[in-house]
């Protein structure tokens, strides 16, 4: 297991590297000359030298990655255009409503999801069942932004139940941030538990047509030890890795609900760049993403051989 770790992480280095690569090159992938961007339609052409030299636009593009590989390499994410202030600085103070919202997220999708998803096949072709694929169906084809403007309306228009927008920090007011987180996390849970709950059905009714099932109620074993652990955990290895690959879904979900909601996290971070083309905000955010999915996905690694203990990497 060791030796696999190591060969893991080992992997990653490329593969950060490719990103490191397409993250650079995406300012000069975009239409327009950074500089002129930044300045504006209005900037004199002295003024838009000024910006390319103090930001290092003049010099050849090997260079300039080169300096930015070595700062990357320092931690040093680069400094926003506009505010003059780090980019990890930044992050670092958007970061915890958008863990709030994550884990909140996976917590309500989970929860929903896996039980529904396992009766749905327990009782495959009831009611249950149909109602569970219509959920599915439904969540798949709203839009994050569509049902977020609905539970609005409802919850916190009509009922006045939860506030509209905005987050209160964890710190401050614990129950107030769990009513300001509810709405959003809700909305986003409910469109990833569409997923998971779709898995863990497909899951669940392969692994209840197998031998070993029949030979458990055989033995008269309770239908809920039977199902729980002799058949779930079987299952749960297409789940666990819905789970971590619905990561990137809840990145770009994030982005979306933090905007309709007015959350102040990494999400609306990185809209007020885009909307501004402050490249260092949006390069430094991209990086952090890749390497919080890559680090994911070796967890979800380490995972399968804990569920599953026939799974031995050699």
């Amino acid at each position: 297991m060791i030796s696999y770790l190591i060969r893991r992480v080992l992997a990653t280095i490329p593969v950060m590297a490719v990103v490191a690569v397409f993250v650079f090159l995406m300012l000069y992938l975009a239409p327009g000359d950074p500089a002129v961007v930044i300045a504006g339609e209005y900037a004199t052409d002295q003024q838009i030298q000024e910006i390319r030299d103090r930001l290092g636009y003049d010099r050849p593009i090997h260079i300039q990655f080169a300096i930015w590989l070595d700062n990357l390499a320092h931690g040093d994410l680069g400094t926003s255009i506009f505010t003059k202030i780090d980019v990890l600085t930044l992050i670092v103070q958007r970061i915890e409503p958008t863990l709030v919202l994550t884990l909140s997220t996976m917590t309500i999708a989970i929860m929903v999801a896996v039980p529904i998803g396992i009766a749905a096949a327990v009782r495959a072709g009831s009611l249950l069942d149909r109602s569970v694929m219509i959920f599915a169906l439904i969540g798949f084809s709203v839009p994050v932004f569509v049902l977020g403007y609905c539970f609005v309306y409802i919850f916190a228009v009509t009922l006045c139940l939860l506030p509209v927008q905005g987050y209160v920090p964890l710190m401050v007011d614990p129950l107030g941030c769990i009513a300001s987180i509810t709405l959003p996390a809700t909305t986003l849970g409910l469109v990833f538990a569409a997923l998971i709950a779709r898995i863990t059905r497909a899951s669940m009714l392969e692994v209840l047509n197998n031998d070993y099932i029949r030979t458990a109620r055989a033995k008269g074993l309770a239908d809920s030890k039977v199902i729980l652990i002799h058949a779930f955990k079987n299952a749960a290895i297409p789940v666990v890795t819905t789970i971590g690959a619905g990561v990137a879904m809840l990145i770009n979900g994030s982005v979306v609900v933090e905007s309709v909601f007015a959350i102040p996290g990494v999400g609306r971070l990185i809209v007020d760049a885009i909307l501004r083309r402050d490249y260092p905000i949006i390069q430094g955010t991209l990086i952090l993403f890749s390497a919080v999915f890559v680090l994911i996905n070796i967890v979800v690694d380490i995972i399968y051989t804990l569920l599953n203990p026939r799974i031995r990497y050699q």
